[in-house]
């Protein structure tokens, strides 16, 4: 019996029947393209619409017109009722015009998550948590890659998860990074192994300013996971340990992760080295100073990636190859370059406060930190002390620069910039040798950017050609 015939579906197998069902896809972006794709390959009848305007979005609706696929832009049309499902991508707010039409009309409604598991033959290990998914979940396809186990690495890490379906089968796994947004609509979505690094308050305004809300969003991912699945979750945050406990407690096999020793299977430090235990007795994996990426949250980033990497049977030798060599992920807490002694860190990935917060540990060098971009209902004082304690000035950037500003009116030396290459100049002139320049924005980027990546790779530019 195959993996995705053993599980306990939500709903039956003939529901999940693709062929000549009429699909509308909302957005068009990496997610809506793939899922389309996908979703035509197997003999659907797929529509894409898209609110943007069509000169936006160019490319994409190239490779949808050499797939065959029909789509619209500039605003959705009836035809996007006239369907037997609705698929949302993740961009596509849950309180959009057109979303809460359909749901009035009573139409089926799922994420590009939910419906590229139906097709997938493997198993799925899938990673979700308010910081750190991109790094553990790189960090697992690492681990898996060196220890020649078969898999795709996708969702919302970059590459769509539709997009890599056709590349898997029984044998192998699909390691996802999951985003609230991707789990808000799923039916079914059933991972052989989920992840829950940590929940912290993030994308309030998505959900209706609740953290009750976000919470909840967080935990569907092992929503329709059984007896014989794993949830492999952060002990030390609270909010984390009490919900996966309260709403997960006796029906999977739990696994904690924890910076203390535990009692039982997980994973923990003590004296200095990394121990696990899945049941069977304690092995000892590293020593943590060898760990290559730095920072407490990384190591719980490791020990959640090493539980899933024993999982799925990679030995301990090669994790410990994997955790002495791996280098991080671009965008987050990223050396650029070092001039006249002062050390250039890109920190794009961190888009909320709880991100900079981990960052600014990182260091014990003073930091000239670059903070702000379109703000998110960011509360800056959780901040207070460890600005206080590691950064000698503030470059305050994007539409909430003010705010910036003003939450750190007392501190001695704060400075506006009205543009990334006016930030750099700023934060250089600001920098001594020894001192570090971070970006690190707690803050979304679109308001001069198209996304994280972007503003990224232009601070590295400007970065790069500082003299």
């Amino acid at each position: 019996m195959s993996y995705k015939s053993s599980i306990n579906m939500v709903a039956d197998l003939t529901d999940h029947t693709i062929a000549g069902k009429r699909i509308a896809i909302i957005g068009a972006a990496r997610s809506g393209v793939a899922a389309a794709k996908l979703l035509a390959g197997r003999g659907a009848r797929v529509f894409v619409s898209d609110a943007a305007p069509e000169e936006k979005l160019k490319a994409q609706f190239a490779e949808l017109k050499g797939a065959g696929i029909a789509f619209e832009a500039g605003s959705h049309s009836q035809r996007v009722f006239d369907a037997d499902l609705l698929v949302v991508s993740p961009g596509v707010p849950s309180d959009a015009q057109v979303v809460r039409d359909a749901r009035k009309r009573g139409m089926r409604i799922v994420s590009e998550l939910e419906i590229a598991s139906w097709l997938c033959p493997s198993p799925i290990i899938a990673v979700t948590g308010t910081n750190g998914k991109t790094t553990t979940t790189t960090l697992i396809g690492r681990l898996l890659g060196d220890g020649r186990v078969r898999h795709a690495v996708a969702g919302n890490i970059g590459t769509a998860f539709s997009a890599v379906v056709g590349e898997l089968d029984e044998s192998s796994y699909a390691v996802l990074e999951v985003s609230s947004f991707q789990l808000d609509d799923i039916e079914s979505f059933h991972p052989k192994v989920s992840i829950i690094l940590n929940i912290t308050p993030d994308h309030l305004d998505r959900y209706d300013h609740s953290f009750d809300n976000y919470i909840a969003s967080k935990c569907r991912i092992f929503e329709h996971q059984a007896n014989d699945d794993y949830v492999i979750y952060n002990y030390d945050d609270t909010v984390t340990r009490e919900n996966v406990e309260r709403r997960a407690k006796g029906r999977v096999r739990m696994i904690p992760f924890s910076a203390a020793k535990i009692s039982g299977p997980g994973a923990f430090a003590q004296s200095g080295k990394l121990f696990t235990d899945l049941g069977g007795g304690r092995s000892e994996i590293i020593a943590t100073d060898e760990i290559s990426i730095r920072g407490v949250h990384n190591l719980y980033n490791s020990m959640a990636a090493v539980l899933a990497g024993q999982i799925c049977g990679v030995s301990t030798p090669s994790i410990r190859a994997t955790l002495k060599n791996f280098k991080g992920v671009e965008h987050r807490l990223e050396f650029v370059r070092e001039l006249k002694g002062v050390r250039y860190i890109n920190d794009s990935k961190a888009t909320n406060v709880d991100s900079v917060w981990y960052a600014l540990q990182a260091y014990t060098q003073p930091i000239v930190l670059l903070l702000g971009g379109r703000d998110k209902g960011n509360d800056y004082a959780r901040l207070s002390d460890l600005v206080k304690k590691h950064v000698k000035a503030i470059v305050a950037i994007g539409e909430s620069a003010e705010k910036v500003m003003n939450a750190f009116a007392s501190f001695p030396l704060v400075r506006k910039a009205s543009s990334m290459e006016e930030a750099v100049t700023t934060a250089s002139s600001l920098a001594a040798s020894g001192d570090i320049v971070l970006l690190s924005p707690a803050c979304a980027s679109f308001d001069w950017f198209e996304n994280y990546e972007h503003r990224g790779r232009v601070f590295k530019e400007i970065v790069n050609g500082l003299s």
